[in-house]
């Protein structure tokens, strides 16, 4: 049974109720004195917490998804990024998988439900392969819209976070099913990973002189290969990006650098400049114009402002980009466009995203066209 398995999880909890139901029962007898009465009652006292903590740390964790494994929780999962040289004409995007969208009808009919494909992108100027889920609406799969091309969204999740994240605890492709059906918004295509692509760093989505090529993969190659596998269009309207975290720093810091390929960003709870720690290391090499241009308040000031809409959210309460965010949506200046959210109270989790993304989602299907 996985680690995110609900019968996993009800497995501990009904442990820990046995447990403690067992140490009321035996304490009396347990009162006593003595080494072994004693041993009795730290030992009683130690798997109840044990189990306690582990029913509690398994429902955080299928709430949050920190771990998506057995392997991933216990330090297994060390596999990194591969460098791939593609021969010309390759094939830039490789299904792996096919799954229908949890807690949407349609009985795994895609004409239906839709459609969760598990995918490999191959970077061809970048050389980064990395694994996505790409949602694909029911109407990319019925008659009536069989010559037609779908607008699209990348869909970056926090780090260190799952790609898993984005289906299950944030619910993108269900809200994207639901806010289509009921008129808010157009039918879209999601492209949804995480920042990570060259595991374990963070590399902010940044090109390091001699690393990881991060950006260009994003801005170049990703677009490229999923229109170039599925009926996406290829101009900058076709095209969005969001995020949350440094998801979120990362969709609005592509869409203002390349406005060229991304009409639209929203950065939710998204910070503005990048992060420089020990899971990033040296991003920069010494780099000055290459640090500031990470720092988008100073790109918004030095470098010129395209087309592109931006979507910024924040909180009065609980979260700390909340200065931040209003210098932002001071600094953008026409032809870009800003828009924001500004939740009364939200921290930095699920659950304030959770209350984001439907209007975010509308939102960007409002600056985005199929054509």
């Amino acid at each position: 049974m996985g680690l995110t398995s609900n019968t996993v999880l009800a497995l501990a909890a009904l442990l820990a109720l046995l447990l403690f139901t067992v140490t009321v029962w035996l304490w009396p007898r347990l009162a006593r004195g003595g080494p072994r009465a004693v041993l009795g009652r730290i030992g009683l006292l130690l798997a109840t917490q044990a189990a306690l903590f582990a029913a509690v740390g398994l429902a955080a964790n299928n709430y949050f998804l920190f771990y998506g494994s057995w392997a991933d929780l216990l330090g297994q999962e060390q596999e990194m990024g591969v460098v791939v040289d593609h021969p010309a004409g390759g094939k830039d995007v490789r299904v792996v998988g096919r799954q229908k969208i949890e807690g949407v009808p349609g009985g795994g009919r895609p004409a239906v439900g839709g459609q969760v494909q598990k995918v490999v992108v191959s970077g061809e100027i970048s050389k980064i392969d990395s694994p996505a889920y790409v949602y694909l609406p029911p109407e990319y799969f019925q008659p009536a819209y069989a010559k037609r091309t779908f607008p699209a969204a990348v869909v970056l999740t926090g780090y260190p976070g799952t790609a898993e994240n984005l289906l299950k605890g944030l619910k993108y492709p269900r809200t994207a099913f639901e806010q289509a059906r009921s008129g808010r918004m157009q039918p879209m295509v999601l492209v949804m990973m995480r920042p990570t692509v060259a595991p374990p760093r963070d590399t902010e989505c940044v090109d390091v002189p001699g690393g990881p090529r991060t950006e260009t993969f994003f801005a170049e190659d990703l677009p490229k290969a999923v229109s170039e596998t599925y009926r996406v269009g290829t101009a900058p309207r076709n095209w969005g990006f969001i995020g949350n975290s440094t998801g979120g720093y990362c969709a609005l810091k592509i869409a203002l650098h390349h406005p060229d390929r991304y009409a639209a960003g929203a950065g939710l709870s998204a910070y503005y400049r990048a992060a420089e720690d020990i899971t990033t290391g040296d991003l920069f090499h010494g780099d000055r114009h290459l640090r500031d241009r990470a720092d988008l308040l100073w790109s918004l000031d030095h470098l010129p402002q395209g087309a592109s809409s931006f979507l910024v959210t924040t909180s009065a309460k609980g979260e700390g980009n909340l200065a931040a965010t209003r210098t932002f949506v001071r600094k953008v200046k026409a032809p870009a466009r800003v828009s924001s959210i500004t939740l009364d109270s939200g921290g930095h989790n699920f659950n304030t995203w959770n209350r984001e993304i439907p209007p975010a989602l509308v939102w960007m299907s409002g600056r985005l066209s199929a054509a």
